[in-house]
């Protein structure tokens, strides 16, 4: 299903034409309205007239969200407060808030996109949408609320937490789309089961738009079966415009990137040259069409690639992998690169073990260690010591496989890891470094 069929099938031709006509004209907007990037422009020698190609876009200096810091609040805006009708922030717990805003016009393109991803899913105004993401200054709660609006779906704002009463009110009012992060959507599938509930005879879902975290396809096929429905992925992040950047469609084969609004890299974040074609690399994303806030080459630090093959599903846009993880949440455990995704890839194939975990790193003298706390099933923790000790076995093992480190597993009693309403807590890192 489509929103703009016409914007989202676009031959290819077409929509990079339309990239470099609008990069030329968003290059002079920010060169007139906004102080930072005429003095990067004119350090650069860049104008509108530097851009003939989509390639061209190499010319322009990366965004980094130190950019965001250190022109806080409103340092970046191009527009007077006056036409501004939205403000958002990061939660700033690494720094800074990253202070983001609105136009009218922001408002109305970013509910379009939002509405286009939810269309992919197969959402319709048929639905009705429990939102359990937090509103407030988060993107994801009213990003996500507006665009689903405009699908014509009823909204339930439920925000995040409370989860025995998001299970009544999803059981009562008889959702069928939930709006979460992937890790809530697990533990509300857990919490239905406490409450005696069967999501598959109980409920009324039918698919889950998630996001806001990293997720393993593993993860995707628990979240399927615990609460018996289609989870989709969707990207976003609140210096780009929040929610509706990319989106996965039926064929969940990949993300849709809404090309005519964003131009996206893939760069080797060492070299800040450009990845070979299909290697991972970090995404660097210029928005097209923004009003208040415009952004060029902003480096997003999420670890993703390209695909650029045909999807059945008839849209032209290249597609973007799930992040399998970003280059500053990176561990790096006795100088190998450690990726969280790849330690859950790895639990969630196991049998015999529940899918909440943690990572708790430290360092003992000059040595890096790195234990992961998994949860067992009940039966199983409580079994003979035999069979825990074969099942720690072969998680090391396969652990040690993907990794190329040995690290330390323990098993703990079940319901013991903390659950996440919101971005699951997968790591706590000791280190002083």
């Amino acid at each position: 299903m489509f929103f703009e069929k016409e914007l989202e099938t676009m031959d290819r031709k077409s929509l990079e034409n339309l990239q470099v006509e609008r990069l030329k004209e968003k290059i002079e907007y920010a060169y007139n309205n906004v102080e930072f990037y005429r003095k990067k422009f004119q350090e650069s020698g860049i104008t509108k007239e530097s851009i003939n190609s989509i390639e061209d876009i190499r010319k322009l200096p990366f965004t980094t969200k130190n950019d965001f810091r250190d022109n806080y609040p409103f340092g970046l805006l191009a527009k007077p407060m006056k036409e501004i009708i939205r403000i958002h922030s990061s939660s700033g717990t690494t720094g800074k808030p990253t202070v983001v805003a609105y136009t009218k016009n922001d408002i109305e393109t970013w509910s379009r996109l939002v509405a286009r991803i939810a269309k992919a899913a197969g959402v319709t105004d048929e639905d009705i949408v429990q939102i359990a993401f937090g509103y407030g200054l988060f993107t994801g709660g009213f990003g996500l609320h507006y665009g689903l609006e405009k699908v014509g779906a009823a909204i339930i704002p439920a925000s995040s937490g409370n989860t025995k009463r998001q299970v009544m009110i999803m059981k009562d009012y008889g959702a069928t789309v939930l709006v979460c992060t992937p890790s809530y959507a697990l533990y509300i599938g857990e919490v239905a089961r406490q409450m005696n509930l069967n999501p598959q005879e109980d409920l009324k879902l039918r698919i889950g738009m998630f996001g806001a975290e990293p997720w393993s396809e593993q993860m995707r096929k628990k979240i399927e079966e615990s609460l018996a429905i289609k989870a989709y992925d969707n990207y976003g992040l609140s210096e780009i415009i929040g929610p509706g950047v990319a989106g996965e469609c039926v064929e969940q084969n990949g993300m849709h990137i809404a090309e005519d609004h964003f131009i996206v890299e893939i760069i080797n974040p060492d070299t800040l040259e450009p990845a070979k074609e299909g290697e991972y690399g970090e995404l660097v994303v210029t928005t097209l069409t923004k009003e208040a806030l415009p952004v060029f080459r902003y480096r997003t630090r999420d670890i993703t690639r390209l695909i650029k093959t045909p999807c059945s599903c008839g849209r032209t846009s290249y597609r973007m992998e799930k992040p399998i993880g970003r280059t500053d949440d990176m561990l790096i455990i006795r100088g190998v690169n450690v990726f969280p995704s790849q330690i859950e890839e790895v639990l969630f194939n196991i049998e015999g073990i529940s899918p909440h975990y943690q990572i708790i790193v430290d360092r003992m003298g000059a040595l890096d260690t790195m234990t992961i706390m998994v949860e067992a099933n009940a039966n199983l923790f409580f079994d003979e010591m035999k069979k825990q000790k074969q099942l720690l076995d072969k998680i090391n093992a396969e652990l040690k496989t993907t990794l190329g480190i040995d690290v330390e597993v323990k098993l703990v009693e079940p319901n013991s890891i903390q659950r996440s309403e919101g971005k699951a807590k997968r790591i706590i890192d000791k280190r002083k470094f």
